[in-house]
C-alpha cells in the first residue's frame, strides 16, 4: 500500500545533530566508529550463539533477539544520520520518513518487550530454579519474542498511521537526525491532540506494564538473594542479573529523558543530544555486557 498524504510536503530536510561545521566530520568518524562497533559486535554475538550448541538455552535465545533487534534499528537510522554529516543537505522522502518511523517504532517497542522477558527469564533462573526448564520451554521462550515483535509492529502502526493524518503545509526541516515523533509533531500545521493522545496511552501502557515486570522480578530476586548464605549464589546472582540491569537502565533512562525533553518546544536540541544514548551508545554496550 502506497503512503499518501495530504500535505503538500513531499520531502523533508534534517538539522542533523549540530550545525557546527567544524564539528562535521569528527563527529561522522565517530559514529562510523560506533555504528561499526555496533554491528560487528551484534553479529558476532547472534553468530556464536547459533554456531554453539552449549548456548542454545533461554537466557541466549533473548539475547540473539537483542542482538537481531539491535542490529535493525541501528540500520534504520544510523547509515542517513552519517550521510548527514558529509552532505550539505540531508534529505527524506516523506514515505522514506514514515517507513523510518514505523521500523524504529517497531525495533523499540520489541526492545522493551524483550527486555522485560529477560528479566522474568531471571527471576525464574535464580528463584525457581528446579522448575527452569519447564516454566522457560522453548515453545513458552518462542511464544514471547513473538508476543514481542507483534507488540512492537502494532505500537509501530498505530504511531505512524497517526503521524500520516497529519497534514504538513509550511516548514519541513526536521530538528532531529532521524524522522522521531516529537519533531514531526512540531512541524504539523494540523491539530496533533489525537496523535498525543494515542502515543502517551500506547507508550504509557508499554513503559509501564514491562516496567512494573522487571522491578517486581528484581525484587524478587533481591530477597532471595539476601536469603542466600552461599556467597557462590551471591556471586553467580548479581553476575546474572548485573548487565541486564545496566542495559535497562541506560535505554529506559535516556529514553525517558529524551521524551520528557522533546515534549518541551524548548527542549528539542536537549531531547536530540539525549536519545543519542540510547539510540546508539545501548545497541553497542549491548554485546560486552550482556
Amino acid at each position: 500500500m502506497a503512503v499518501e498524504n495530504d500535505s503538500s510536503v513531499t520531502e523533508f530536510i534534517f538539522m542533523g545533530l549540530t550545525e557546527q561545521p567544524e564539528l562535521q566530520l569528527p563527529l561522522f568518524f565517530l559514529f562510523l566508529v560506533n555504528y561499526m562497533i555496533t554491528m560487528v559486535g551484534n553479529l558476532s554475538l547472534i553468530n556464536l550463539i547459533c554456531l554453539n550448541s552449549h548456548l542454545h538455552t533461554p537466557m541466549y535465545f533473548f539475547r540473539l533477539n537483542l542482538s537481531f533487534i539491535d542490529l535493525c534499528y541501528s540500520f534504520v537510522f544510523t547509515p542517513k544520520m552519517l550521510m548527514s554529516f558529509i552532505s550539505e543537505r540531508s534529505i527524506i522522502s516523506f514515505p522514506g520518513c514514515m517507513s523510518q518511523l514505523f521500523f524504529f517504532g517497531c525495533f523499540v517497542n520489541s526492545e522493551c518487550c524483550v527486555l522485560t522477558a529477560m528479566a522474568y527469564d531471571r527471576y525464574v533462573a535464580i528463584c525457581k530454579p528446579l522448575l527452569y526448564t519447564v516454566t522457560m520451554s522453548p515453545q513458552i521462550c518462542s511464544l514471547m519474542m513473538f508476543g514481542s515483535y507483534v507488540m512492537g509492529f502494532a505500537g509501530a502502526v498505530v504511531h505512524t498511521g497517526c503521524t500520516m493524518r497529519l497534514i504538513f503545509c509550511d516548514s519541513n526541516v526536521i530538528n532531529h537526525y532521524m524522522c522521531d515523533i516529537f519533531p514531526l509533531l512540531q512541524l504539523s500545521c494540523s491539530s496533533t491532540y489525537a496523535n498525543e493522545l494515542v502515543m502517551s496511552i500506547t507508550v504509557g501502557t508499554v513503559v509501564t506494564v514491562s516496567s512494573i515486570i522487571i522491578l517486581l522480578s528484581y525484587a524478587l530476586i533481591l530477597f532471595n538473594i539476601l536469603h542466600m548464605f552461599s556467597a557462590k549464589g551471591w556471586s553467580k546472582a548479581i553476575s546474572t542479573c548485573g548487565s541486564h540491569i545496566i542495559t535497562v537502565g541506560l535505554f529506559y533512562g535516556f529514553g525517558k529523558l529524551t521524551h520528557v525533553k522533546s515534549s518541551s518546544d524548548g527542549s528539542m536540541g536537549q531531547g536530540k543530544f539525549l536519545s543519542v544514548f540510547y539510540t546508539n551508545v545501548v545497541p553497542m554496550l549491548n554485546p560486552p555486557h550482556l
